[in-house]
């Protein structure tokens, strides 16, 4: 009993006492901080059944309830107790609580609420953060499902024509229910029945300010006309320049001079220099914004996902897609883009920045919305349909950005249906493929040059040379390592690098008078002792085409060499054959021997022993050679 009394003396001195951690102090927080950022302090000798005074809590005897617990983890997490803090965290947790109920826990003790804060962004504990992250989602949980609530909504919607008490209430409340609260209202508005509340909800409807924009500005499809005028009238006292485009669309686009001439209003009420552009362009910079993720478009904070808003025609009322944060602004640039074509056809500008748009959502690796459709095309479908001028926007843009995954699929895009004078097209003074031979990512840089190789060109250009460059390093695979944050790998590595050769080899053929292959010349040689077998009879085969003696003399040696595979060796010979023809005879003596040693030998394997023969009848060498052969194999 003495050593129990002497501990509750000790923590009234250390700590204080006489009033619960559920009403603490700002300056109380302020010294939990320094706790929770010290955890080995002299608190770790109090009892652990220490309660939020220094009492023990007797509600515990029949079991904690959630109000415990967290008041619990508060009082030990200031303290500095952080074993138990994360005991009393742990148990909250593992209840499911009710995300309402801790929502209602953590405001009635703001304080409390700031130290969670603070747990997560300071402590060295790790685990305690963890846990503290998870109650905090917990309580984001909580915030989202109150202002959801239809229930609640509507309740609210009917109280705006309350008294007036109540209907200062209820806006405050419909602010807090923001995006959510607007598909209620426009229904309510739509009611004849309830065309008493009208005048109280059009009241109510701009107040709910930022977050209503989204879903009225696409409720502008609706055929109601009053209901539109009032959407119109309500985006220009709400003023931000988001709704600008929309607007300006109706200016443009809407058969009735009512709503033409209030779309007017609105817009001069929000920026009058909107009047002299037009709805695509309007378009096309909000989805600009979208694409750069610009702060004042961002969905809201307390839901793990965002919402895109449509107008259901046959319902005549919004419907809402759940769509994942991380391509929401994605997929919102590109709904501004197809309004910038409905606006305008020849708004091309706009197919450039979609096709961006789209494939800068794929990046994310995610599954594309529901509502999308399980038939609808990916990025690259769009991408090799749209030709060569918009692909050459978005490379454009994804060169400035440094956007790989983008870049990359536009020059695949661009490989596939683009000629010489389509790849290497001018945007202004820039030509994008020619640009992405200089990008970051290697895969862009070897995509871009595969792609211009594969052209043919035919006029010169003065970054031929980076085409070569790159190419060699592909062939090379000069630093093959993997790389997680660029998906960069060995197979990636090989891949690019037979896709190099081939096109090499074809440049080789065709004898491209712009790609100066002979800068390969050294790196191709090395490549005929490399350990892929595909790259040391594609590397031979280049080599074949290449006048000069080193070239020639590495392909003999390949053939010759026995450790190299029957498959590697027959290629090389066919490979020495072309070379000898287009080149004649570049070898030394030595090695003309031993392919003369191959023929002659009845041991030589048939297949090689022909291979040998080819090539040796092609290098054209003297009389003498040939008769010793007839002559060995004579029998008198």
């Amino acid at each position: 009993m003495f050593r129990k009394t002497l501990v509750v003396v000790l923590a009234v001195v250390l700590f204080g006492a006489g009033s619960v951690f559920a009403a603490a102090s700002a300056d109380e927080v302020e010294s939990a901080e320094e706790a929770v950022g010290s955890a080995q302090v002299s608190a770790n000798s109090v009892e652990p059944n220490l309660s939020q005074t220094v009492e023990p809590n007797l509600s515990k005897a029949v079991g904690p309830t959630l109000e415990d617990n967290w008041n619990d983890f508060l009082h030990y997490t200031k303290i500095g107790r952080l074993d138990l803090a994360k005991g009393y965290a742990q148990a909250i947790l593992t209840e499911g609580p009710d995300p309402v109920r801790v929502l209602a826990l953590s405001e009635e003790n703001q304080p409390g609420y700031a130290l969670l804060l603070k747990v997560i962004e300071n402590t060295n504990d790790t685990e305690l953060a963890e846990l503290g992250k998870k109650l905090l989602a917990v309580i984001e949980e909580g915030r989202f499902i109150r202002r959801a609530d239809p229930k609640v909504i509507v309740e609210e919607i009917k109280r705006l024509s309350g008294t007036e008490r109540g209907r200062l209430a209820a806006v405050k409340h419909l602010q807090s229910a923001g995006e959510y609260a607007v598909m209620f209202m426009l229904d309510a508005m739509a009611d004849t029945a309830r065309k008493d509340e009208l005048p109280n909800i059009i009241w109510a409807l701009p107040q709910i300010g930022r977050d209503a924009i989204r879903p009225l500005t696409a409720a502008l499809q609706t055929d109601n006309v009053g209901v539109k005028s009032e959407i119109i009238i309500a985006l220009g006292k709400i003023r931000y320049p988001q709704v600008l485009p929309y607007l300006k669309y109706i200016l443009e686009k809407d058969d009735s001079p009512q709503l033409r001439g209030l779309a007017e209003e609105s817009i001069k009420q929000i920026d009058p220099a909107a009047m002299k552009i037009s709805a695509a362009e309007l378009f096309y910079q909000l989805a600009e914004n979208y694409y750069y993720h610009s702060e004042s478009l961002q969905a809201a904070e307390d839901a793990n996902f965002a919402n895109i808003w449509f107008w259901d025609s046959a319902g005549r009322r919004l419907t809402r897609e759940k769509v994942d944060k991380r391509y929401f602004n994605e997929l919102m640039a590109m709904r501004a883009c197809e309004w910038a074509l409905k606006a305008d056809v020849e708004f091309g500008q706009a197919i450039g920045l979609w096709l961006a748009a789209f494939f800068k959502a794929q990046s994310t690796g995610l599954n594309m919305p529901e509502y999308f459709g399980i038939a609808h095309a990916d990025a690259a479908v769009y991408a090799t349909t749209a030709g060569p001028e918009y692909l050459h926007q978005a490379l454009a843009r994804a060169v400035k950005d440094k956007n790989a995954y983008v870049a990359l699929g536009v020059v695949d895009a661009l490989a596939a249906n683009a000629g010489e004078k389509s790849l290497l097209y001018r945007l202004g003074i820039d030509q994008p493929l020619v640009q992405a031979l200089s990008f970051d990512s290697r895969a862009v840089r070897y995509s871009a040059a595969i792609a211009i190789a594969a052209a043919g060109p035919k006029e010169a250009f003065p970054e031929a040379k980076l085409v070569v460059e790159n190419l060699v390093e592909a062939i090379s695979g000069a630093d093959v390592n993997s790389d997680a944050n660029t998906g960069w790998n060995r197979q990636l590595a090989d891949s690019y690098a037979v896709r190099s050769a081939e096109v090499m080899l074809k440049l080789a053929q065709t004898r491209n008078p712009v790609i100066d292959l002979s800068a390969a010349k050294d790196t191709l040689i090395s490549a005929t002792k490399d350990k892929r077998e595909q790259i040391r009879i594609l590397a031979g085969e280049v080599l074949a085409h290449l006048d000069s003696p080193d070239a020639q003399r590495a392909i003999a040696a390949m053939a010759l060499a026995e450790d190299n595979s029957m498959a590697v060796r027959v290629a090389a010979f066919e490979s020495l054959a072309t070379s000898a023809k287009l080149n004649a005879n570049l070898l030394e003596d030595e090695k003309v021997d031993a392919i003369y040693s191959l023929v002659g030998s009845r041991k030589t394997d048939p297949k090689l022993r022909s291979a040998a023969a080819t090539a040796y009848g092609a290098l054209n060498l003297p009389s003498r050679k040939v008769k010793n052969l007839i002559l060995d194999q004579a029998k008198s």
